[in-house]
């Protein structure tokens, strides 16, 4: 009998209370391609998204992220994980098809962090109308349409006022993700942990932030382009809209190439996203930060977030 199994991250359910200027953003700036609108929450997707949506936005009174979706590798998983979840102590609530436009029978629960996690496998994949579509059978759209044009949806940066290490030991032990890097304070507590669930570095990273005012926080979402001249072009268009940004920089976790910028109508920052290193070795050990090396790890080179106390605001999740 297999363990059920995530596939990969699949999308975030984002509430905004400034819908326009939150579409505006998302659309128009970082050059999402809009899918379908149903019942005043929007469904957008990267030119290179294969799924119904990576991202939805829904009016309210508060910038917020409702659930952050995962796709299962079989259709049996989500059942799977039902039963694994209920067994293990974890609440878990079953979501009708088609509640959440496009995408079939879910199951939701909240981690340790008390963030609140979706997992599905059946989903729509819309056929896209001639004017959008890409002529490479292997893409979904055209590449370049609008703004920053990020290739993909890639990763979720998530903090906590709880204990951290509980989310660790859930996300490893109930879900299946492996550490690849990770952050050690000077009480050998680990602080920060970089996970995925794919060859990628992480599909999530969750940081301790005990002065958190809420349990369950957002950092970021991240959207990935193909090369650093990407994101240079992105600084460029970002600037040109009169938006300011952190960034473009060298993480030395993971490696990539980075620029931050915040939705004016949420409040949701955006990681845009390249390079890093992809991991393929099935004994892989996870790497080690200390305090000490904490800069090098944040920001190898570039501007920091970590250098501006303001762009460290998260939104609740």
């Amino acid at each position: 009998m297999f363990l059920p199994e995530i596939a990969k991250l699949g999308h975030v359910a984002l509430v905004t209370p400034d819908l326009e200027k939150s579409l505006w953003f998302f659309r128009d700036v970082i050059g999402l391609e809009v899918t379908e609108e149903v019942d005043e929450t929007i469904y957008l997707r990267a030119w290179g998204d294969f799924e119904h949506h990576s991202l939805s936005l829904t009016a309210g009174e508060k910038g917020y992220v409702d659930h952050i979706g995962w796709r299962t590798k079989r259709p049996e998983d989500v059942e799977g994980f039902a039963r694994l979840l209920t067994k293990a102590g974890t609440e878990v609530k079953w979501i009708e098809a088609e509640t959440e436009r496009g995408q079939g029978v879910a199951i939701r629960f909240q981690l340790p962090s008390q963030h609140t996690f979706e997992l599905y496998y059946d989903v729509e994949k819309p056929v896209v109308e001639e004017g959008r579509r890409s002529v490479l059978k292997n893409q979904t759209y055209k590449s370049w349409n609008r703004g920053v044009s990020p290739r993909r949806f890639d990763h979720v940066n998530i903090h906590t006022s709880t204990d951290a290490s509980l989310t660790y030991e859930f996300l490893e032990n109930q879900l299946g993700f492996k550490m690849r890097e990770f952050l050690k304070d000077d009480d050998n507590q680990t602080i920060a942990g970089w996970m995925s669930v794919t060859p990628l570095v992480h599909d999530v990273a969750v940081l301790s932030k005990p002065q958190a005012p809420t349990p369950a926080r957002l950092h970021h979402i991240a959207y990935w382009s193909d090369n650093m001249q990407d994101i240079l072009r992105a600084a460029d268009i970002l600037k040109e809209q009169g938006i300011n940004f952190i960034g473009p920089g060298k993480h030395g976790i993971s490696q990539a190439m980075y620029l931050y910028v915040m939705d004016p109508g949420s409040g949701c920052r955006v990681e845009l996203f390249s390079g890093g290193y992809l991991i393929f070795e099935p004994d892989w050990d996870p790497i080690e930060w200390t305090m000490e090396e904490r800069s090098v790890g944040n920001t190898y080179w570039g501007e920091s977030v970590q250098d501006k106390p303001e762009n460290n605001i998260t939104i609740e999740a």
